[in-house]
């Protein structure tokens, strides 16, 4: 038997829809980019880019491609962030170390993924940049720098140094 949530017209239409609709309108609410108390012209305009995301089969089949992964990979950090609430107990103070760490993966995710499903990866420049023949240790060599260096300035940024009095302070920032 088939279920309703797997025919093409509400997974291909009717949820890219809903999604980009509210996305919009909740946008345009917040930022009163066309003025406050003006939510018939937010959803007007909300109507407007969602109807154009889907008559248009290419942005349509990005959004639904895009979309489940982007789910995993909210369901990813709900699970890492109710693990740390279980362990560090309130998260309202949340470390600036973890917002930024979470900011950078996050966008690092949303790019892998914006590569990938738009067809970037797929264009033979990009490939043969990255499989140069002879070259894998090369690239790996380079992204492990890259990582330390990455690693190595997380540290400095957020090493703390003791004063005369014992109190901790940040050290150059």
């Amino acid at each position: 038997m088939v279920n309703i949530l797997e025919f093409p017209l509400f997974k291909d239409f009717l949820v890219p829809f809903l999604l980009f609709f509210v996305v919009i309108f909740a946008i345009l609410q917040k930022t009163k980019i066309l003025g406050s108390d003006k939510a018939q012209m937010d959803a007007l305009v909300s109507l407007a880019i969602s109807l154009i995301l889907i008559v248009t089969p290419p942005a349509r089949n990005f959004v639904v491609n895009f979309t489940p992964w982007v789910a995993v990979g909210i369901s990813v950090i709900l699970v890492f962030l109710l693990l740390y609430g279980f362990v560090a107990g309130d998260l309202s103070s949340t470390p600036n170390w973890m917002k930024v760490t979470f900011g950078i993966l996050s966008g690092l995710f949303v790019l892998a993924l914006v590569i990938y499903f738009s067809g970037i990866w797929t264009n033979d420049l990009v490939k043969s940049f990255f499989s140069i023949k002879d070259s894998g240790s090369i690239w790996a060599n380079i992204l492990l720098v890259i990582i330390i260096a990455g690693a190595f300035a997380a540290v400095l940024a957020t090493s703390k140094s003791k004063d005369e009095s014992g109190k901790s302070k940040t050290k150059g920032i």
